[in-house]
């Protein structure tokens, strides 16, 4: 098997500008790492159409670093023609009549789709478990979780089965599954990406974004699927710029917050003493690195519990067996129709969050907690500007932990919530936030958070970059870690 997908985006472009290979040579190469793999990273694979597109790119000029390339797409992310289903069996034979807009670049870069990728039934999850397709595997460890929801695109790309994957982030779910498979993994200030064509779990959170194995590969893929669209109501008209233009750039004079909260006794000690390093590396490197109090941060797991299960109780009110998907064969009049097809057609996971956001929802329930908690979501927003008007960055860990065993917290809902314990107050305050990797505990990847200010996703590639390279580690999961 040749090793292509090994090489950086760089150098795989080079040696398609000097016709040392095809695009062809990627995608078969791609498909053959998919086939002998076992983590089942994949719903549905684009092969047949893969392998045409290869091969009409032979005869067309290369006029950009993506071009030829190789790429996943988590399968809530509507794909024309290719069967989208969420991971749901009430989707598992849908399929779209229309791209969405990152799709939509992606096509006119040239990159080409390898298939859809495994995830949580719709994104609802942190371990990759509730699937209908089964779950994800730990390219690390296959008997840890990957993370979650975006665990099949964290996973393509860690195990070098793609070099570039397309996650969603609605409390953590690029950055969380990136941690735990030892990816770079960017959440996107909320409106930098469409999400025309997203598949919705909670339309204020979520958020497209890229899965790559290098800090500049994410930002060349960022430069692609950026930009204002008009199908897109809360898209922002905010200027793109050239992500890659500071990687490399000298870091001296960076500001940089560590809130308490992202190093309390809550998050593991070795975790903990792997930021601490970063941070006396960032020190020495001359940037100005201050410990803070943030008030409200400690909010965001009822916060996310209030607005996201109530924005995806409505989202998911559309899939009644009426107008498309799974249609249950016992009923006798409408009513029935409803009820049987959603009983037999949503995961328990999504039907639990689905009975708690219709509650939330629910009469005078709506001003007691939902209305209440767009009050303190506002307040927590106020709170990271204000600190972000005096700082460029905000670090800390991703993840409390390392990955832990398959099946750990299936009989505990309220586990699964606290893994994004510090990633979703970055949602409710649509600010930008990559996971970077910073080292291992015990031979499983541990990440460390960077948060940007809005629309300054080229200021965290810089300081990532610095990081990448000081540290230099092995991220194949293959190798020796």
């Amino acid at each position: 098997m040749s090793k292509y997908l090994d090489l950086s985006i760089k150098e795989i472009n080079e040696l398609l500008k000097n016709k040392t290979i095809k695009p062809l040579d990627l995608v078969n190469e791609a498909f053959e790492r998919i086939e002998s793999s076992n983590l089942n990273a994949f719903i549905t694979l684009n092969k047949e159409e893969a392998l045409k597109e290869a091969k009409e790119l032979e005869n067309k000029e290369i006029d950009n670093i993506l071009f030829g390339i190789p790429v996943a797409i988590k399968d809530n992310i509507v794909t024309k023609g290719l069967r989208t289903t969420a991971a749901s069996h009430i989707l598992d034979d849908f399929d779209p009549i229309y791209d969405a807009e990152v799709v939509r670049k992606i096509k006119d870069s040239h990159m080409i789709i390898i298939g859809k990728t495994n995830m949580d039934e719709f994104a609802m999850g942190s371990t990759g478990e509730t699937s209908y397709f089964g779950n994800t595997l730990n390219p690390w460890d296959n008997t840890m979780v990957p993370g979650g929801s975006s665990s099949g695109s964290a996973a393509a790309v860690s195990a070098r089965l793609v070099p570039i994957a397309l996650g969603t982030d609605t409390g953590g779910s690029i950055r969380q599954p990136s941690s735990f498979c030892g990816t770079v993994g960017l959440k996107p200030t909320y409106g930098r990406v469409s999400r025309y064509g997203l598949i919705a779990f909670a339309s204020s959170l979520d958020q497209i974004g890229p899965i790559t194995r290098n800090v500049i590969d994410n930002a060349l893929m960022l430069n692609v699927i950026a930009g204002r669209d008009d199908k897109d109501l809360t898209s922002s008209y905010e200027d793109v710029t050239d992500y890659t233009s500071l990687i490399g750039k000298d870091i001296k004079n960076l500001k940089i917050a560590v809130p308490d909260f992202y190093m309390s006794d809550a998050i593991d000690k070795e975790v903990r003493n792997k930021v601490t390093n970063i941070i006396d590396m960032l020190k020495k490197a001359g940037c100005t690195v201050h410990s803070i109090s943030m008030k409200y941060v400690e909010n965001a797991i009822p916060l996310y519990q209030v607005i996201a299960l109530g924005e995806a109780s409505s989202n998911l009110a559309r899939y009644d067996g009426v107008k498309y998907g799974y249609v249950t064969s016992e009923y006798k009049d409408i009513e029935q129709l409803y009820k049987m097809t959603r009983y037999e057609g949503f995961g328990r996971e999504v039907k639990r969050r689905l009975m708690i956001g219709s509650y939330i929802l629910s009469g005078k329930n709506a001003d007691k907690y939902y209305r209440k908690a767009l009050i303190v979501r506002k307040k927590l927003t106020d709170e990271f500007k204000d600190v972000l008007s005096k700082y460029d960055l905000i670090i800390g860990p991703t993840n409390t932990d390392s990955a832990y065993p398959l099946g750990t917290k299936q009989d505990d809902a309220l586990k699964s919530f606290y893994d994004d314990l510090l990633t979703i107050p970055v949602n409710m305050a649509g600010l930008p936030a990559m996971s970077l990797p910073i080292g291992f505990k015990n031979g499983m990847p541990v990440g460390m958070h960077i948060i940007g200010n809005y629309f300054k996703e080229e200021v965290i590639y810089q300081l990532a970059s610095y990081i990448e390279k000081e540290l230099n580690l092995n991220l194949d999961p293959r190798g020796d870690k």
